[in-house]
Formats: structure tokens, C-alpha cells, sequence
């Protein structure tokens, strides 16, 4: 991949603005998210889903990865809002959900780059 630097480089960069953004807005507000707990398991069970039926139809990769996307960014409000409104006080659990809120949304932004942005 002759651009794979420029890749990976701009994945890094976007995962960690996004995760900073989203977890400053939760700490500026102090909003409530525990509301989003079903529709989040939800959104998990058919990325599951979509995932298994992408080794099918490979076409759909690019689907499943912006609504994964989407689904860990609301994780990441999900978990950065437990943490705020003290509704979670278990904090190496907080930190496992949160790396693994980031590392997916690291995994899938690739995905969507190279279709759309970076391109090759």
C-alpha cells in the first residue's frame, strides 16, 4: 500500500481527537447517557451481525465500519458519562470498556478512510 503511513497516521490522529471531543463534551455537561444502554447493546448485536455477513458479501465492510463508527463514538459518551455522574465506581472496568471503546473505533476508521479519503 503506497500510502499506508499517511493511513495510519491520519487513524491516529482521528481517534484521538474523537475520544478527546467526545469525553470533553461529557465532562463540560455532565450529561446522563445510561439511557442508551439498550439501543448500544443493540447496535453491538446486529455490528456482530454485520460483520459475520461482510465475510459474504464483502461490499458491506464499508456499511458495517460507519456504523461501527457511530456505535463506539456512543460508547465512548456512554462510558465517559458513567464515569462523570458517578454511576460507575468499578474504574479498571471503566478503563478496559474504554480501551476497548478506542481500539475498535481505531480498527474501523481505516476502513472508512481508505474508501473515502485517503483512497489509493
Amino acid at each position: 500500500m503506497s500510502n499506508g503511513f499517511s493511513l495510519v497516521t491520519t487513524t491516529v490522529s482521528l481517534t484521538v481527537v474523537v475520544t478527546f471531543i467526545l469525553s470533553i463534551y461529557v465532562f463540560k455537561t455532565g450529561r446522563n447517557f445510561s439511557r442508551w444502554r439498550g439501543f448500544l447493546f443493540a447496535g453491538l448485536i446486529i455490528v456482530l451481525l454485520g460483520s459475520a455477513g461482510s465475510i459474504l458479501v464483502p461490499a458491506t465492510q464499508i456499511t458495517v465500519a460507519g456504523v461501527s463508527v457511530r456505535l463506539f463514538c456512543g460508547f465512548i459518551l456512554y462510558d465517559t458519562g458513567g464515569l462523570v455522574n458517578g454511576e460507575e465506581d468499578n474504574y479498571i472496568m471503566v478503563a478496559v470498556n474504554m480501551y476497548l471503546n478506542i481500539l475498535n473505533l481505531f480498527l474501523d476508521l481505516p476502513r472508512l478512510l481508505k474508501a473515502f479519503v485517503v483512497g489509493d
